[in-house]
């Protein structure tokens, strides 16, 4: 199990900016896959971004509702992964988690990740 912390949500207008981050004390986030997720009351929760381990190419997808509004980084020095939102709408507001796995390096396996963190919420309201 990894020990995932986020922080960084809270409260913004539409059209307003947000910047999450996770840290993970004693895990090296750049060797692995690691994805941001969102729950939302009455929804499942869902893969909203994913960066994939170094040995896998570290490459980053999104899902269709935040591409060009969402913006996925690592810092290694910090050892931690970002998530920037722009452009944020109402129907952004959710539970924000970010969830990785010490098992894997690709996004492909998002579904069996196993290690999360509580959670940090973002509500986008006027």
């Amino acid at each position: 199990q990894v020990r995932l912390v986020e922080s960084g949500g809270g409260l913004v207008q539409p059209g307003g900016s947000l910047r999450l981050s996770c840290a993970a004390p004693g895990f090296t986030l750049e060797n692995y896959a690691i994805g941001w997720f969102r729950q939302a009351p009455g929804n499942e929760r869902e893969l909203v971004s994913c960066m994939n381990g170094r040995d896998a190419g570290g490459g980053v997808t999104y899902v269709d509702s935040v591409k060009g509004r969402f913006t996925l980084s690592r810092d290694n020095a910090k050892n931690t992964v970002n998530l920037q939102m722009n452009s944020l709408k109402p129907e952004d507001t959710a539970v924000y988690y970010c969830g990785a796995d010490n098992h894997y390096v690709s996004c492909d396996d998002y579904v069996r990740f196993a290690s999360w963190g509580r959670g940090t919420q973002v509500t986008v309201s006027s």
